[in-house]
């Protein structure tokens, strides 16, 4: 089994409900920042670090989604018919990414600095890590509220408290897949196991970040990369 991640696992599922009228007839990653939909800003950071492959999960109103890619160098597999959340979706995919350690991504962040999934292959080690997550430093994160999801400790181990904010990539191990018994789960359930054995680390991200999940995070998201593209 390889050691290193060549597969990226982008999550477009979603319902996107907090987006209200926007997403009424269309999925959330096809909404317009700066010009081009959500998912187009994803795929950018993904395709830059020229994976093997790119699997997109898609679920609600998968029709515009599914032409948008069309001619595109990506695969897509339909959920249905439930959505199967995000530990339940990467087990979907599993056959169509392969084998070993895969990026996963999120769809609705917008990223001012360094590609976030180029920083994490230059930092993974699988011989001590299960996951590696980016961490946003609060101050770097636009239009968020909160105190993290994780604290990161000096080597970059992660525990569960503030500090950092998951910013919805990683390198993660998928062989803790087989041990979950229900079919839609979330992927905390693999980090719980990752936390208990002490396998999974984060990296803090140096530039800024924005969360796309309602509204308004489309004018921040627009204004940071004004104020913060390099």
């Amino acid at each position: 089994m390889r050691d290193t991640p060549n597969a990226v696992m982008m999550f477009a599922a979603g319902f996107g409900t907090r987006m209200k009228h926007l997403t009424q007839d269309q999925p959330k990653p096809m909404i317009q920042v700066a010009g081009r939909p959500l998912i187009d800003h994803a795929l950018d950071l993904a395709e830059s670090i020229a994976p093997d492959r790119i699997v997109v999960n898609l679920h609600y109103k998968p029709d515009p989604l599914q032409r948008h890619l069309m001619g595109r160098d990506v695969r897509t597999i339909i959920e249905a018919p439930d959505i199967l959340e995000t530990g339940g979706g990467l087990r979907n995919a599993l056959p169509m990414l392969g084998e070993g350690p895969v990026f996963t991504m999120n769809t609705d962040a917008i990223w001012a600095g360094p590609n976030p999934l180029a920083l994490l292959l230059d930092a993974w080690d699988p011989l001590k890590m299960d996951a590696l997550l980016i961490g946003i430093p609060v101050p770097q994160a636009v239009g968020h509220s909160g105190n993290g999801d994780f604290t990161m400790a000096a080597d970059g181990q992660l525990t569960r408290g503030p500090g950092v904010i998951y910013g919805g990539v990683q390198i993660i191990k998928t062989s803790l897949l087989e041990t979950i018994p229900k079919r839609v789960f979330s992927l905390n359930l693999l980090w719980d196991q990752m936390l208990d054995q002490r396998r999974i680390y984060g990296l803090a991200y140096t530039g800024h970040w924005c969360d796309v999940g309602h509204p308004q995070g489309i004018t921040l998201a627009e204004d940071m990369l004004r104020t913060h593209s390099v």
